[in-house]
């Protein structure tokens, strides 16, 4: 049987783990009790319910309900909807995954009818897809994130599941099958379902067989996911080789997806690491290129590379903490005009190599400091060329 769609909520109610979103009150659900829903994307990890949330809005608005996805979306498919509905009083609901890969042309045929809301259009991706629509879409659209859901609600409806259909789990199986599946409830599902398919009596073994390794986060240890992450990433930061192996070799050993560990060593190499030791970046970024490809048991070496040259490298957060500063200052209000002398096309700019690379000029309308290098590796090489540029050195 069908655990996904025999399980597909048809309320708000029946939402698992997006109560931003489906709990009594909150906007989205409000704007859908009152019929005032606009056009819509939501994006979010695969497997979090965002096909489901699209469902129960047409349910609950009373809307037909077209579904495409939209690497194989025909513009004469949605034509003959709208022609459909052309003359009657209820309009369609009209969802499109993978919405970030439609074409400029594809947008084109849905902008009048969203700007005479002919249909209520729903969109959904897997990332981001305000960055690849029309700023005209964009403007009459709302963005909703569906999150990861947390093992807390995917343990819930596994014990909905097991209670409904008579399965028996031991623990260590229901703590892999919740940790492994990375917050997809859909992949959950349908690793129990395979699973139920082969014996009722389900053991950690018959997982394993089925699913290797965890998904895209996860770990065999129920609630230590975040702690072993966590754990790791201090490790490094306080240049503890021994102790960050070790913590890799834990998540590794728990199923942890190779994909996972990859991008959180990215994003330490530039938050913690940074200019100290610009290289850091390019190798951890090659290190998620490389483990994505190839996959275990070899990706273990290469993120065991990673982990002791980040240990290695000279620490500096500089660029974490400017970028925060500039953030924290446009949103207590100091929105500066740019001088006119760096505008667009303006004569009087003045080119700095036409002079040995430096040239002083106003580059912000009042003197602001964000970045504060520091002494530390490169960043210090940094820091004195700056000095010395800026005092004629």
């Amino acid at each position: 049987m069908d655990f996904a769609t025999l399980l597909r909520p048809k309320t708000f109610d029946e939402i698992i783990g997006q109560e931003h979103l489906s709990s009594s009150g909150a906007p989205l659900r409000t704007l859908c009790e009152k019929g005032a829903l606009g056009h819509s994307f939501f994006y979010g990890p695969a497997g979090c319910g965002k096909t489901s949330i699209s469902r129960v809005i047409a349910n609950l608005m009373k809307l037909p309900f077209y579904e495409f996805n939209a690497t194989s979306l025909k513009i004469e498919d949605l034509r003959k909807v709208f022609k459909q509905h052309q003359n009657t009083l209820q309009k369609p609901l009209i969802f499109i995954d993978e919405v970030h890969r439609l074409s400029k042309n594809q947008q084109e045929v849905l902008l009048p009818i969203m700007e005479r809301n002919e249909a209520l259009i729903i969109g959904a991706s897997t990332e981001n897809p305000f960055y690849s629509l029309t700023s005209a879409i964009r403007s009459r659209s709302m963005l909703f994130e569906i999150k990861a859901i947390n093992n807390e609600a995917l343990k819930n409806l596994l014990n909905q599941v097991i209670k409904k259909y008579q399965l028996s789990l031991v623990q260590d199986a229901q703590e892999y099958l919740i940790a492994s599946s990375g917050g997809d409830a859909r992949a959950m599902l349908k690793l129990l379902e395979f699973a139920s398919n082969l014996s009722n009596e389900i053991t950690l073994e018959t997982l394993k067989s089925l699913r290797p390794n965890a998904l895209q986060a996860g770990s065999s240890e129920a609630g230590v996911h975040y702690d072993l992450a966590s754990a790791l990433i201090k490790s490094i930061r306080g240049s503890d080789c021994d102790a960050a192996i070790y913590y890799l070799a834990r998540l590794i050993d728990g199923g942890e997806s190779a994909d996972f560990i990859a991008r959180r060593l990215v994003i330490l190499a530039s938050e913690d690491v940074g200019n100290a030791n610009p290289q850091a970046l390019t190798l951890t970024t090659s290190c998620l290129t490389s483990v994505s490809k190839i996959g275990y048991p070899e990706a273990r070496i290469i993120l065991a590379q990673a982990v002791i040259y980040l240990c290695a490298s000279p620490k500096s957060n500089s660029a974490y903490m400017a970028i925060n500063e500039a953030l924290n200052s446009l949103k207590n209000g100091n929105i500066m005009e740019i001088p006119k002398t760096i505008q667009h096309n303006n004569a009087n700019y003045l080119y700095p190599h036409d002079f040995g690379s430096y040239v002083e000029q106003q580059y912000l309308q009042h003197p602001q400091q964000f970045v504060q290098l520091k002494d530390i590796g490169y960043e210090k090489k940094m820091k004195e060329w700056l000095e010395a540029i800026t005092k004629g050195v």
